[in-house]
C-alpha cells in the first residue's frame, strides 16, 4: 500500500470474534478469582505455602540422602524448615482469631430445620370458565362400562 492511502475502516474494527474472546476472558478471570477468593477464604493458602515449604525441603535433603529417605524426613514432621514455622504460627493465629469473634467459626454441625408448608391447591376452574360446557365432565359419568371382552371383527 502507499504511504498516503489508509487501510480500510472494517479491518480496525473488532468483529465477533474479538467479543467472544473478551467473554471468554472476562469468564475466566471471574472463575480465576473466585477460586483464589475461595482458597483465601478456607486458609488454603497456607496448605500451598505448606507444600512449597516441604518442596524446598525434599530438595535439600535429596542432595545427602536418597529421594524415598528425603520424602520420609521431611513428611515426618521431627524437623521444621522455616517456612513450616511461619506456617504453623500463622495458622494457630488464624484459629485464635476465628475462635474470639463472635460467629466467624462455623459449629461443628449445622442443623437445617423447616417447619413443613401448608399445601395449597388451586383450581383452574377461573381459567377455563367459558372455554369448556359447564357440566362436560360429568357427562362420561352416564355412560355404561366396555363390554368386557371386547367384540372382535367378523373378516
Amino acid at each position: 500500500m502507499s504511504a498516503g492511502r489508509l487501510m480500510p475502516r472494517k479491518w480496525l474494527e473488532p468483529g465477533p470474534g474479538a467479543r467472544l474472546l473478551a467473554r471468554d476472558m472476562r469468564r475466566q478471570l471471574s472463575l480465576l478469582l473466585t477460586l483464589t477468593a475461595w482458597l483465601l477464604a478456607t486458609g488454603s493458602h497456607w496448605d500451598l505455602v505448606q507444600t512449597f515449604g516441604w518442596g524446598r525441603m525434599i530438595a535439600t535433603y535429596t542432595q545427602s540422602m536418597p529421594l524415598l529417605r528425603a520424602v520420609e524426613k521431611t513428611l515426618a514432621g521431627d524437623t521444621l524448615c522455616g517456612v513450616c514455622v511461619v506456617v504453623q504460627d500463622a495458622k494457630q493465629q488464624q484459629d485464635a482469631a476465628g475462635a474470639k469473634a463472635p460467629g466467624s467459626k462455623a459449629p461443628e454441625k449445622i442443623f437445617f430445620v423447616s417447619t413443613p408448608g401448608v399445601l395449597v391447591y388451586a383450581s383452574p376452574a377461573p381459567l377455563c370458565a367459558g372455554l369448556v360446557p359447564a357440566g362436560s365432565a360429568l357427562r362420561s359419568a352416564d355412560r355404561t362400562a366396555p363390554p368386557l371382552p371386547p367384540p372382535r371383527t367378523l373378516a
